[in-house]
């Protein structure tokens, strides 16, 4: 029985509002109790702590007494962890412990400054006195060295008790941290930012690693389909719209390796039942060319040479359905890649006359069968000498390529169409249409070279030459 299948769009939208709530979760835990939540906190926009902070001490110390003053600033301190200090503008301290402003900050708290409506109204005696004091501004942030201390100064008006008129007062805050032990910068929003965060990638990170690890899989798949490879196979486990491609890619690949594999089998029974007939067909014409006069033997000929190529075809038909081994099938062994090479050269180069130059690393061994190799070599020497001109030179080369070897084959024939350059692998593909004995072969040379390439655990690839000329490469593992 199917399990039931979700839609990928459902899943990621029932995660999405799961991450929502488990974030509301977290910030109701963390700022509900660690941060003791309220209006006036940073946390809803009302301000920081700081400010906070030097309202209530501006607002406590209002027309207090000296000695009320320094209690109420030593409580703050202490609360806070930092030393708080009031001094008016003319730099007369008004509570706090007894301290000797360095003369930068001196120079700060008695610098002139506008004077406000409010301050305005309270010098002419009409401050509602029933109305809280104004609400500190801060001037400055300033820092000194020798001891380094850190200071902020709030500008302020305060009361002092008995006394009607208003004074401009400046609200001191020296801490020894650049933090103000939270007060000046307060580390835990940023820490809960942080803790969001990372704990929204590590909610999310299991399903988009689940996600990704079955496309990276389809990559592959469709990747060892492309090169002929149907053995690969998808984990289909999924119950989405994943899991209905990677089925179908896997039957994707069942049904192509069964075609390929059907096709390979048909060419070669189809192979091997034309070699009966043909043999009797040559052996009847051996016999009748004995028995033909003058004028009927140009026929005969012309009749053996058609059953000569259909013999070849036929022949290069069989050849390809064996060599369609699937790499790991075969047990791959070293093969001494220098005397390949120069027995296919010696033995091409004997037939047609050519020049053909070898440029070879030393000691250059692959691992693959000796047999597939050379079959492979000697049909892309043979393509190059049919397809360049005569007095034009072939050259084959190899060489080291990181764990890998390259052997290629270069020409200066007129090259291959490039949008037919992925296709001259393919079996029974030309590039002319015809298939005449003039313009070539029956298109299964290079199909041959790619299944015993490919059988050995390699690849091989072709591209054009500047000016002309074409390049075959094929890449084996060294041994």
């Amino acid at each position: 029985m199917l399990g039931v299948r979700f839609p990928l769009f459902t899943k990621i939208m029932v995660w999405f509002f799961l991450n929502l709530l488990l974030l509301a979760a977290i910030f109701l835990i963390f700022f509900g109790i660690n941060v003791r939540f309220d209006p006036n906190s940073m946390i809803s926009g009302a301000g920081n702590r700081l400010e906070y902070a030097a309202r209530l001490i501006i607002s406590e110390a209002d027309e207090r007494s000296r000695e009320e003053r320094d209690d109420i600033l030593k409580k703050y301190g202490v609360l806070y962890g930092v030393e708080f200090f009031l001094f008016d503008s003319h730099g007369v301290q008004l509570g706090g412990r007894n301290v000797e402003l360095p003369p930068s900050i001196f120079n700060e708290i008695s610098r002139p400054e506008g004077i406000s409506r409010l301050s305005r109204e309270a010098a002419n005696d009409r401050v509602p006195r029933a109305l809280p004091p104004p609400a500190p501004q801060m001037a400055v942030s300033m820092s000194t060295v020798d001891p380094t201390q850190y200071w902020r100064i709030y500008r302020a008006l305060t009361f002092n008790a008995g006394v009607e008129s208003p004074i401009r007062s400046r609200l001191i805050v020296r801490s020894d941290s650049w933090s103000g032990n939270g007060l000046f910068f307060d580390l835990r929003p940023w820490l809960a930012l942080g803790v969001v965060f990372v704990v929204s990638v590590l909610f999310w990170l299991p399903l988009i690693r689940s996600m990704t690890r079955s496309l990276q899989q389809m990559t592959r798949a469709a990747e060892k389909i492309a090169d002929e490879d149907f053995s690969i196979r998808v984990d289909s486990q999924r119950s989405d719209e994943l899991g209905s491609l990677g089925s179908s890619i896997d039957h994707l690949a069942r049904r192509l390796d069964g075609f390929v594999t059907g096709q390979r089998r048909f060419l070669g029974d189809v192979s091997h039942e034309l070699n009966s007939p043909l043999a009797r067909m040559q052996f009847a014409l051996s016999i009748l060319e004995e028995r033909v006069d003058d004028r009927g033997k140009a026929y005969l000929d012309d009749v053996k040479e058609e059953v000569e190529e259909m013999s070849k075809l036929v022949a290069e038909l069989l050849t390809y359905s064996k060599s369609g081994i699937k790499g790991g099938m075969i047990a791959l062994e070293a093969v001494d890649l220098e005397a390949v090479i120069h027995s296919v050269v010696e033995r091409e180069n004997s037939l047609e006359n050519r020049k053909i130059e070898v440029s070879l690393e030393p000691d250059l061994t692959v691992a693959g069968r000796s047999e597939l190799v050379t079959r492979a070599l000697s049909n892309v020497v043979r393509n190059a000498i049919k397809y360049s001109p005569v007095e034009s030179h072939i050259k084959v080369s190899a060489h080291r390529n990181g764990s890998g070897i390259i052997l290629k084959v270069s020409d200066s024939g007129p090259g291959v169409p490039s949008e037919s350059l992925e296709k001259i692998f393919d079996p029974l593909f030309r590039v002319n249409s015809d298939r005449s004995r003039e313009s070539g072969g029956s298109g299964l040379g290079l199909a041959i070279v790619k299944t015993c390439v490919e059988a050995c655990g390699g690849r091989v690839t072709a591209r054009n030459r500047e000016p002309h000329g074409l390049d075959i490469e094929i890449r084996l593992n060294a041994s």
